[in-house]
């Protein structure tokens, strides 16, 4: 990964409180993984950005460098990096994703 790219997704990851980079967009997901996350991000209530990795090869291979992780969706919240869709759902349905917003002081999604 290139100096730029990598620079491009720290800017993503930290200028905004949610960012998942997906496949597709959240009214299109294009992988169920994807559809997934954004449903438990929808189901929290809690406002995020979205990156549709397919709109850019640098992005879609740069993110899987940038945070070590193989795979896509990937979530960042408040610029670290939470996991992908099954590690997700683990935590939703533990509790633990929306402690995690709270305690971060995530906006909540506007309406």
């Amino acid at each position: 990964m290139n100096d730029a790219v990598n620079a491009k997704i720290d800017t993503m990851v930290t200028s905004n409180d949610v960012v998942l980079f997906m496949k597709g967009t959240p009214l299109f997901p294009q992988c169920g993984f994807s559809s997934k996350a954004v449903a438990i991000l929808e189901h929290l209530g809690v406002g995020f950005e979205s990156v549709d990795v397919l709109q850019d090869m640098e992005i879609r291979q740069g993110i899987k460098e940038f945070s070590d992780w193989p795979t896509i969706p990937q979530l960042y919240v408040k610029g670290e990096f939470v996991g992908g869709s099954d590690i997700m759902m683990e935590m939703y349905e533990a509790g633990e994703l929306g402690e995690l917003m709270a305690e971060k002081k995530v906006a909540p999604a506007a309406n």
